[in-house]
């Protein structure tokens, strides 16, 4: 027994020396538990609402007031006219519109029916319902204060529409977020294993006095997965938009281009960790969880980012899913060209340029 459990004793040792393991063991379930414990929930918080208010009245104010105290919403702008809602939706920043019509203080309490209106960015389905219910909600509660002990029967009669989704269709939420996921994860594990490949095989000698530099290698190790992978979205984007209904608003050559873009950072990130491992089944390993947890929890696909904690938030700016789900959406639902989504489109050509660097520093190290 004393050999049996000196045996055991060095198989504790070996486990707490050995850091992966430990990451898997204890790193991986803290994670897990953190983040379905108080990051991810369908609750909404904190949503960007703009305001148009055409009666500037006391009611309007107290309206308002209730609804940015309720921690649901937060007001961003403030719109001068109608025109001003289409071109503020297609920015992409505010989630919804409250309006409130000339003569809505008046009509309120003068016992006639006051209107207000209520427009929801429907590209993110189940956010425009929440915040449509929400704020339903709270001018319901606020009608049933002034209603008490008023003889005159006050009421508002809430107009919902949903912007650019008046279908609620799921399709229109689901279908850019498989499709970056789908070109993500697929892409990335593909060159995930091609140096990792070449160091098992032992052919890692036969680049090393090759005539070609790391930067040919590298495109070389890219360039056909780029094209089966550009098939590959091709395939999916054309499933969604002629099987599922999916509308294309904006430029079709645009989308493709951005889509090019995505899926060569998404390769360049395949070989960046490719050039980090020494096996294939470690770098497949890395190269799921790195990417699988983060595009389905902080990509804003499934959960609102708004309603994570502020440093989730942060985190989810280095997610690259983040910015091809907004472009995916801001052409194919929205109609936007480069002009809205130019920014998104420099953060996913900073982060490729990014891992080309460290892809070619990794691979010049190790082929000295």
């Amino acid at each position: 027994m004393d050999r049996f459990f000196a045996f055991v004793k060095k198989e504790f040792l070996h486990i707490l020396r050995d850091r992966r393991t430990l990451l898997i063991l204890f790193g991986i379930p803290f994670a897990q538990v953190l983040l379905f414990g108080f990051a991810l929930t369908n609750e909404i918080r904190n949503a960007k609402i703009a305001l148009l208010d055409n009666d500037h009245s006391l009611h309007s104010g107290q309206i308002t007031n209730r609804l940015l105290s309720s921690g649901y919403f937060q007001l961003v702008q403030n719109l001068r006219s109608y025109q001003d809602i289409e071109p503020a939706f297609r920015k992409g920043v505010i989630k919804m519109v409250l309006v409130f019509p000339v003569g809505f203080s008046n009509d309120f309490e003068h016992g006639k029916q006051a209107s207000v209106q209520l427009l929801a960015d429907a590209s993110e389905q189940n956010t425009a319902i929440s915040l449509t219910n929400y704020a339903s909600a709270i001018i319901r509660d606020y009608v049933d204060e002034q209603q008490s002990g008023n003889r005159m029967p006050m009421t508002i009669a809430i107009a919902s529409r949903m912007v650019f989704n008046p279908e609620l269709a799921g399709a229109f939420v689901f279908v850019p977020g498989v499709m970056t996921l789908v070109l993500l994860l697929v892409s990335a594990m593909m060159t995930s294993v091609t140096i990792a490949r070449e160091k098992e095989m032992g052919t890692m000698e036969v680049l090393m006095v090759s005539p070609l530099n790391q930067g040919q290698i590298l495109f070389g190790k890219v360039l056909p997965y780029l094209l089966l992978s550009f098939i590959n979205g091709c395939l999916i984007l054309a499933l969604g938009v002629f099987l599922l209904k999916v509308p294309l608003n904006g430029s079709l050559p645009l989308l493709l281009a951005e889509m090019l873009l995505f899926i060569l950072l998404a390769l360049v990130i395949g070989i960046f960790i490719s050039s980090l491992t020494n096996s294939q089944l470690v770098a497949m390993f890395s190269s799921l969880v790195i990417m699988l947890m983060p595009t389905i929890f902080l990509s804003g696909f499934i959960f609102p980012i708004e309603s994570m904690p502020r440093p989730l938030q942060i985190i989810s700016n280095i997610i690259p899913a983040k910015y091809f789900i907004q472009i995916v959406k801001g052409i194919m639902i929205k109609g936007v060209g480069l002009g809205y989504l130019y920014k998104e489109t420099l953060v996913l050509m900073g982060m490729t340029l990014f891992f080309v660097l460290m892809s070619l520093r990794n691979l010049k190290t190790r082929l000295s």
